[in-house]
């Protein structure tokens, strides 16, 4: 049976990101928040690490000058600048609004649902992403996991 190398690199990339992310909650905060495995935001950004992955194992895989590589480059991009960019300026936006009902409540807790914070991700995390998913993509193409195992 032969295996998607790019797509592979692709998810497991993404998985890792997603189950480094309560770790590394636990020691930032002290407590275990298990919600963060289902969620967007936090470090590492998965999604980053998901087109990294993907971007990278085709380069890999394919070669550095194919359309596929290319192709895979500019998705990655514009998900890298979405991910740094519009959702952490409308997670700052949710933190402001979510703020000013807390100070409209004036004691008494608000009825409305607060609108969630931690969409975006700073530079730092979409840059631990991306080489989380250049770094997954490199282990299966050189076929070191295989070794490993």
């Amino acid at each position: 049976m032969q295996v998607n190398q790019p797509l592979l690199a692709a998810l497991v990339a993404w998985l890792l990101a997603q189950m480094l992310k309560l770790p590394l909650e636990y020691w930032q905060t002290g407590e275990w928040h298990f919600e963060i495995l289902f969620s967007s935001g936090g470090m590492p950004s998965s999604h980053s690490a998901l087109v990294a992955g993907l971007a990278w194992g085709f380069g890999l895989h394919s070669g550095f000058v194919t359309n596929e590589f290319a192709v895979a480059v500019v998705l990655a991009m514009i998900v890298i600048y979405d991910a740094t960019g519009i959702r952490r300026a409308a997670g700052e936006q949710a933190r402001v609004i979510n703020r000013l009902l807390r100070e409209l409540a004036a004691g008494h807790p608000p009825k409305e649902e607060e609108l969630r914070e931690l969409l975006g991700h700073t530079p730092l995390q979409v840059a631990a992403g991306t080489l989380l998913g250049m770094v997954v993509a490199w282990v299966l193409w050189t076929g070191a996991l295989q070794r490993l195992l």
